[in-house]
């Protein structure tokens, strides 16, 4: 295996109660939220999609396993307390040793178990701005204050890229792509070329209304641009791993992409109407959309809320 990197060493906020809650505690991974999680009840369980290739479901972010001669590499680890669970049901794939572990953003539900990892000499792999944002203490406000403190050192990727890079296992060719300011700043998908199945990380909520951390850089049309890139790699054979929901496909992801999009127009022909964010709200603009994808722990309110922040800071917006 080769790869192709650069190592290179926000403050988030967020505005009403409710939606920093989310953030903090089901998002992020402080130490309240995995207080919270009973994690012995939680079972790893792992679903083939090629050879070589498994997605493995738990708590936290979906995790992408490729096997090989060479050794294994893992797309995320979820929570530390997961850790010792996630390596027996890897060790029940192969025998191959987990050598790399790439992180598709910074978020502690994909990244927490880094530590674990890196203790048992695996490398970590992330876009540069995951790492920085890693590196820096994070303080949400409203019905509950948190700090989301750095990373411990050991938990940090060691190697990080810019644009994307490539890695090579036993034939397979993976694209690491980086997407600009989607679910965060620091967003990357996988590609799988020859065995034509995709990480998206983050950049796919199947079937739930998405986390868009405008705190650390997220927008809405960085998510929809990036599920583009992803669209336009993919074809109807396509195994998609979310980067939370079950697996999908290419339809499944346009799907998403295309609820995204119609919630932007609805929230931007409310905003010309000189809407206020309370107004929006109340008006329930999205009730045929939130009986499919409200349903989540990101509830209709949140989403319209950073829709509506990011889409009524632009300048044409009201015009």
């Amino acid at each position: 295996m080769s790869a192709r990197g650069r190592e290179q060493n926000s403050r988030g906020s967020g505005r009403r109660g409710a939606l920093i809650w989310i953030v903090a505690a089901m998002l992020i991974g402080t130490a309240a939220a995995v207080v919270a999680q009973n994690f012995d009840k939680v079972e790893i369980t792992s679903t083939p999609l090629a050879d070589g290739i498994w997605m493995l479901k738990g708590a936290g972010g979906n995790i992408g396993v490729i096997t090989g001669v060479d050794g294994t590499v893992m797309i995320d680890d979820q929570y530390a307390g997961l850790s010792a669970k996630i390596k027996t049901a890897v060790d029940g794939l192969t025998h191959k040793p987990i050598r790399t572990i790439i992180n598709t953003h910074w978020h502690g539900d994909h990244t927490g178990g880094n530590e674990n990892f890196a203790n048992d000499g695996v490398e970590i792999f992330a876009h540069e701005n995951a790492r920085k944002r890693m590196t820096e203490t994070h303080i949400f406000t409203g019905a509950r204050n948190d700090t989301v403190q750095p990373s411990p050192v050991r938990a940090l990727p060691v190697v990080t890229f810019e644009d994307g890079m490539k890695l090579y296992l036993d034939g397979e060719e993976m694209s690491v792509i980086h997407v600009p300011n989607a679910h965060t700043d620091g967003d990357a998908f996988v590609w799988f070329r020859h065995a034509n199945v995709i990480h998206t990380g983050d950049l796919c909520f199947n079937g739930i209304y998405p986390r868009i951390d405008a705190g650390t850089g997220g927008t809405i049309d960085g998510m929809i641009a990036g599920d583009d890139r992803i669209l336009a790699l993919a074809n109807d054979q396509t195994k998609i791993i979310p980067g939370h929901g079950p697996l999908t496909d290419k339809a499944g992801l346009q799907r998403f992409r295309d609820m995204l999009a119609d919630l932007r127009a609805r929230v931007a022909k409310q905003i010309k109407a000189h809407q206020t964010l309370d107004e929006l709200i109340a008006s329930h603009p999205t009730a045929d959309l939130d009986s499919i994808w409200g349903k989540g722990f990101i509830k209709p309110a949140q989403i319209l809320e950073v829709v509506y922040n990011e889409l009524s800071a632009r300048k044409d917006s009201k015009k």
